[in-house]
């Protein structure tokens, strides 16, 4: 088994979600991060109102943080190529922001209401 960790833009949720819901895999953990990468917080990444301590205090450089969205996914090992390449093709715009994934091994999972265990509790 192993974790998929993907970094997205906030706007790819929806598109991302239904991806994998059309791939087989509708059960992920989804949470709002806030981070930056190699643009260094490009303002123009985001359309919305930030709180200052985000903004970076009005900095012309940038932004301190730039909202994401991080999923987690736990698929079986065959199952890691066909999601990769889903979250690749919905989030891909070739413009700097669109996210990294990160693939880490499982050694085991356990369903708490049924006990199962390993590939089961992932089923």
């Amino acid at each position: 088994m192993k974790e998929i960790i993907a970094i997205i833009r906030p706007k790819k949720m929806g598109a991302t979600k239904a991806a994998l819901e059309e791939l087989g895999f509708p059960c992920f953990t989804a949470f709002a991060v806030i981070g930056r990468g190699k643009q260094r917080g490009i303002a123009s990444e985001v359309a919305c109102e930030l709180p200052a301590e985000v903004q970076g205090q009005g900095r012309s450089r940038g932004m301190k943080y730039i909202p994401k969205r991080m999923l987690n996914i736990v698929v079986g090992d065959a199952d890691v190529e066909p999601v990769v390449h889903a979250i690749m093709t919905v989030n891909r715009t070739q413009q700097i922001g669109d996210g990294r994934i990160f693939i880490c091994p499982i050694d085991d999972a356990v369903r708490v209401r049924t006990r199962e265990s390993g590939e089961h509790a992932i089923l």
